[in-house]
């Protein structure tokens, strides 16, 4: 939607999914009652080819679902998750050469002796125009799955699943690693760029037959000397790319903000005040040089700087700041800002943000001034506009 006065935007949060919608510049809140009441929405996707919303739910004990609602009706259908081979049933029997094997290594820890299994569906994307039905979905722990069917049926993309580097991923806040940003070229939708927190930034140019690494010269200062640099290591928090300069990318990342104006081949390390530690980023879909970002104080104290929570822009590709908050809560303030909880609209001027504490806030001047839409929410995982 290009022009300012309507919008619609998806909160997806631990008790449900809300729904808000703007006219002349008044947003309002479609049903008090949310979609899945109770239930952790962790991610949300509105297909634009065709209008499609799709929600993921994290029910712990009963596991990971997907639901979807097609354009205009009002009810949601169930479809299966995406699930390694052995959570669906469909592991074949061992052979003899293999239970030979698992014997052997009996001893090993039941980490690694168990099967995988989806925990957390922590993204999910649509291709373009120029693949229809093709949906990508990351996962906890890190694998990547694609559907070529709307979500009906999802196949693990076994080639990153197999290469040798995943044996070093770890987790960053969650225990085991996950792949939280999935980046689909505009220009060709078989050119996909990946994020995992712990894991780099991985990159593939021919719809995931292979992939590389993405992440050099990002520097991972809580490794050992010989490893900072290692792509592998990265911890990156949340991986945006500029729509209309698809070579741009921005990274918030454990140890600072990254840009790169090459497609990933290369990162440049950027400073900013108060702090260029964050989770979340958005970036101008027209500007590559515009992007904003919600700083925080890192590692064990998570918590705005100096209990303050302000929004910083950049205008000149990180070159300086500003330091946005009118419209923001007054000193002190616990707000956190998690990787999905920041989104921009189509045209560049409208941002959405929602915080741990369950405050939404909205601006409709690329974060000159913010407008709260609520207090009271649940934990907010994530906003997006539609």
């Amino acid at each position: 939607m290009e022009h300012i006065n309507g919008a619609t935007l998806l909160v997806a949060t631990r008790k449900g999914l809300f729904t808000w919608q703007r006219e002349n510049a008044v947003w309002r809140l479609m049903s008090s009652t949310p979609d899945f009441p109770g239930e952790p929405v962790s991610m949300v996707l509105r297909d634009p080819r065709d209008g499609t919303d799709y929600a993921a739910l994290n029910l712990g004990h009963f596991g990971v679902k997907l639901w979807c609602r097609a354009r205009d009706a009002s009810e949601w259908t169930e479809l299966s998750p995406p699930a390694f081979a052995q959570e669906a049933g469909q592991s074949e029997a061992p052979s003899d050469d293999a239970q030979a094997r698992s014997a052997s290594t009996a001893s090993t820890t039941s980490t690694a002796a168990s099967p995988p299994s989806v925990s957390l569906l922590w993204s999910l994307e649509a291709a373009g125009p120029d693949a229809p039905g093709v949906l990508w979905a990351g996962t906890i722990p890190g694998g990547l799955f694609r559907s070529h069917d709307r979500g009906h049926t999802w196949a693990l993309v076994q080639t990153l699943w197999d290469r040798p580097e995943r044996a070093e991923w770890m987790g960053g806040g969650y225990d085991h690693p996950g792949i939280h940003s999935i980046c689909i070229d505009p220009r060709d939708s078989r050119q996909v760029m990946v994020a995992v927190s712990t894991g780099g930034v991985w990159r593939t140019r021919d719809d995931g037959h292979t992939w590389a690494l993405a992440a050099s010269g990002m520097e991972a200062d809580y490794m050992p000397p010989e490893r900072r640099l290692d792509p592998n290591a990265q911890d990156v928090h949340r991986l945006v790319q500029c729509r209309d300069a698809p070579n741009a990318l921005w990274a918030q990342h454990h140890n600072g903000i990254f840009r790169s104006l090459d497609y990933g081949a290369s990162w440049r390390r950027i400073h900013a005040s108060p702090s260029s530690f964050g989770f979340a980023v958005a970036v101008d879909p027209h500007d590559p040089d515009v992007a904003w970002f919600v700083p925080a104080q890192r590692d064990a104290c998570r918590i705005p700087v100096d209990a303050r929570l302000v929004v910083i822009r950049t205008r000149d590709g990180g070159e300086s700041f500003t330091s946005l908050s009118q419209g923001l809560p007054e000193m002190p303030s616990y707000d956190l800002i998690y990787r999905h909880g920041l989104d921009i609209d189509t045209t560049g001027r409208s941002l959405a943000m929602g915080s741990t504490t369950g405050a939404l806030w909205v601006s409709d001047n690329a974060g000159e001034q913010w407008r709260c839409l609520s207090t009271h929410l649940p934990p907010i995982h994530a906003v997006r506009f539609v």
